[in-house]
């Protein structure tokens, strides 16, 4: 699962930051991260006292401090661009500020760079101008973008291909899941959302593309996962074809992926994975993103407070509604007609519903109108 490839540091600090956040529910985060209110409230205390140092089993040397002169300035200006490769003077400039030191103009801080032959690396990229307008919806959990980044080739005859399967939260950019998979199957997608939600709880809202195995193949059909989805009262949108603007900061985040990361060689799944569990740490935690003004995606993210159940909810139907399952074809049987509703459905039960018109009904899954049923083109 994501979080096993991870540090007990970064878990710890991930843990601390989202329950110090206001309004959060301490004891809940510490049965979804698997420990107990007395070493939760331990950690936290510990964190306020001495930030990350007091997070780990034994003391280390801070990173900077406040008070340094400018030859130390420059040397940790340098030290941080050796640890982060990637990122520019405005990013840099954010870590000096949480190290509590006072930072010079990003200007300055390029020119240390420059002074020092340190080259941001952009693997022939253009860097991408920010958005005039940015779209984002109001609250952590309002929706979560999901989706695969392509197909990472792996030294490994057994499994030539790594699938990173990328989950986003729209509001805070908060990086959900990154896990290597060996396919883009469900069997292998489902056991990693369920570990996502048992961890962060439940979106209001998904939106996918179209492809699998997040929609089906038939128009107005349902996905197996659409389904599961339905059930555990999480609604779900898919983008318009060929228009990837629709997932718009999962597309970013997976251009920063690919720039920070996937451009190297990777041995097998597991090289692939403790990698990318690293750089979600450090995504999340401690790069700053410009368009949440510099700060990292944590300080923006809550978790839901809506637990997973390990029981699927039952569909309660309305009163008067006709119930019934729907066969391995995906078929239902109503008033002597076998009609089609989704392969996807197999095994659930749907409403026949009817309608202010005589003679017509509407086949409902949970709150989803799928289809309508009209006897009066049956064939007499």
């Amino acid at each position: 699962m994501p979080w096993l490839e991870r540090s007990t540091m970064s878990i710890r600090r991930e843990f601390v930051l989202l329950a110090g956040q206001p309004q959060s529910n301490v004891r809940e985060l510490c049965r979804r991260y698997g420990i107990s209110p007395r070493t939760g409230y331990k950690w936290l205390a510990r964190y306020r006292e001495q930030g990350d140092a007091g997070l780990q089993d034994r003391s280390r040397r801070p990173l900077s401090s406040p008070g340094r002169s400018d030859p130390k300035l420059e040397q940790t200006v340098v030290q941080l661009h050796h640890r982060y490769p990637y990122w520019g003077a405005r990013k840099l400039r954010s870590l000096l500020m949480t190290a509590a030191i006072d930072p010079p103009h990003h200007s300055t801080i390029d020119a240390i760079l420059k002074r020092y032959d340190c080259h941001v690396l952009y693997h022939n990229e253009q860097s991408q101008a920010p958005a005039n307008r940015r779209f984002e919806h109001p609250n952590p959990n309002d929706l979560w973008q999901i989706d695969f980044k392509g197909n990472v080739p792996l030294n490994d005859r057994r499994s030539p291909c790594c699938h990173p399967l990328t989950l986003l939260d729209d509001h805070s950019r908060f990086s959900l899941c990154l896990q290597a998979c060996q396919g883009e199957r469900l069997e292998l997608v489902k056991p990693h959302l369920i570990e996502v939600f048992r961890q962060y709880g439940l979106p209001l809202r998904i939106t996918a593309d179209n492809g699998p195995p997040w929609g089906s193949n038939i128009a107005g059909g349902l996905s197996k996962l659409e389904v599961w989805l339905m059930r555990l009262g999480i609604e779900v949108s898919h983008s318009r074809p060929h228009h990837p603007q629709t997932q718009g900061k999962l597309e970013r985040f997976h251009q920063t992926l690919k720039r920070e990361v996937l451009h190297r060689a990777f041995s097998d799944l597991q090289h692939c994975q403790q990698v990318m569990s690293r750089w979600r740490d450090e995504y999340n935690h401690y790069r700053p993103h410009e368009a949440l003004d510099q700060r990292p995606p944590i300080e923006r993210y809550r978790p839901s407070p809506r637990n997973y159940p390990e029981q699927l909810p039952a569909i309660e139907y309305e009163p008067g509604d006709h119930v019934v399952n729907v066969r391995q074809t995906g078929q239902v049987y109503f008033k002597g007609l076998n009609v089609f509703v989704s392969g996807g459905l197999y095994g659930e039960k749907v409403a026949i519903r009817s309608t202010a018109e005589e003679g017509v009904y509407d086949v409902v899954f949970i709150r989803k109108t799928l289809r309508q049923i009209d006897l009066r083109q049956r064939a007499t």
